[in-house]
């Protein structure tokens, strides 16, 4: 019987000799998923503006300084292809390279970027009114329309012209949740990369050196490997680590700190969410205990994951938050936690005491999701932080990041 393999990252290139990723492949596995929701629901249509659900649609993307601007949109409607409205420039681009889509499917559209042209200006009103044509001549005109996210006003001029409007976020959420194998090679890619970025951390991590610094290393890394996107980079040092920030500073990294970091990133839209914990120097005994505790979490939850289990049981393996210094389940979120990955980073299935425990899902082959935990020492300001991506797979949770997390990794040890 032939041993299983790791879960390849391959590397950033095309090449003739190994097969990688199939693009082609992985956007008719991504659109056929959304279509198959589609019709599976009450929908005669899905208008999309979230734009992680409009890359997974329309397979495009423009940089994050547009692309959240509710200015591009896509829709989709039964037994059609997708449409995608975007920039004028964007749509042009879109014919010329974007092959898998109509060019007359592909147009200029603007809405008002988030209110700056106001809607009196009548954008929304003529976008709907053009909908509505399109609904009409794929005979979906008198079915209800699933809408992702959306500005109020153009809710409201929607329902103003007539139209139903239902929510498709739950749907293209759902559709999204079980990642193709081409996903799973993405992911395990921007993993490795991140991996390298945490070699290059430890060796940059002194006493004098800013948490700044240190994103500004991790950015410079990450886009020279290649990333599309460095969402955020979290660094947390010394007594910032207690109570947990979620943000960086320009605090001075001094000897004998606990550091830890985040990594929120994306390689062809796949996105990480990566924390370390090291010691700067040397470590103190509450700070170890700390890590250990983390740990041991961790472990717990990835010798639990496997298909058919229900993310309630995942969660129960967590401490409470009254066991860890919090009031209760709201104020200790995302601390000890689990949430999907792929191309937004927070996808389904979200893994809490505060939510898995009454409404649990079942764990699916083909899932990807990440797992955090969080210990604050004894000391009062020190903490550990520990986040592993992991695979569902028939047999169990294989974990794809692998910079070492087993035991506290002191980095430029005294």
């Amino acid at each position: 019987m032939t041993a299983s393999r790791p879960i390849p990252a391959p590397g950033h290139n095309a090449v003739d000799f190994e097969q990688r990723v199939d693009f082609d492949r992985l956007r008719d596995y991504r659109l056929g998923r959304a279509m198959a929701s589609l019709e599976a629901s009450e929908c005669g249509a899905f208008l999309l503006f979230d734009f992680y659900n409009i890359r997974y649609t329309t397979q495009t993307w423009i940089g994050g300084a547009l692309g959240d601007k509710m200015t591009r949109y896509a829709l989709l409607t039964r037994g059609g292809e997708p449409m995608l409205w975007d920039f004028g420039s964007a749509a042009r681009h879109h014919q010329l390279y974007a092959p898998w889509l109509k060019p007359e499917n592909c147009r200029a559209g603007m809405l008002g970027l988030r209110g700056a042209i106001a809607p009196d200006t009548g954008l929304m009103s003529s976008a709907v009114t053009q909908i509505k044509d399109l609904l009409a001549a794929a005979g979906v005109a008198d079915e209800p329309v699933g809408v992702d996210i959306v500005e109020p006003p153009f809710l409201f001029e929607m329902l103003r012209q007539g139209l139903t409007v239902v929510d498709a976020q739950q749907l293209m959420l759902d559709a999204r949740q079980i990642k193709s194998p081409d996903e799973i090679t993405l992911l395990s890619q921007a993993a490795a990369m991140v991996d390298g970025v945490y070699q290059d951390i430890v060796e940059a991590l002194k006493p004098g050196v800013r948490e700044n610094e240190i994103v500004a290393l991790a950015n410079q890394r990450l886009y020279e490997m290649g990333s599309d996107q460095v969402e955020a980079i979290n660094a947390v040092s010394g007594e910032r680590c207690n109570p947990h920030p979620h943000n960086f500073s320009d605090r001075l990294i001094r000897p004998g700190d606990q550091a830890f970091f985040d990594i929120i990133q994306s390689y062809n839209g796949y996105r990480t969410c990566y924390y370390r914990t090291f010691g700067v120097g040397s470590a103190t005994d509450p700070q170890r205990d700390a890590y250990r505790r983390a740990r041991e979490w961790m472990d717990a939850a990835i010798q639990i994951v496997k298909p058919g289990v229900g993310t309630d049981e995942v969660a129960r393996v967590w401490p409470r938050a009254v066991d860890f210094g919090f009031a209760d389940e709201m104020a200790a979120f995302g601390l000890q936690f689990g949430h999907g990955l792929g191309l937004g980073l927070h996808e389904r299935p979200i893994i809490s005491r505060l939510n898995s425990l009454d409404n649990p899902v079942e764990i699916q082959t083909g899932m990807v999701f990440a797992l955090e935990t969080y210990c604050p020492a004894s000391d009062g300001f020190s903490a550990a932080r520990i986040e592993e991506e992991v695979v569902v797979t028939e047999h169990g949770a294989e974990v794809l990041t692998r910079f070492p997390a087993q035991d506290l990794f002191i980095a430029n040890e005294y």
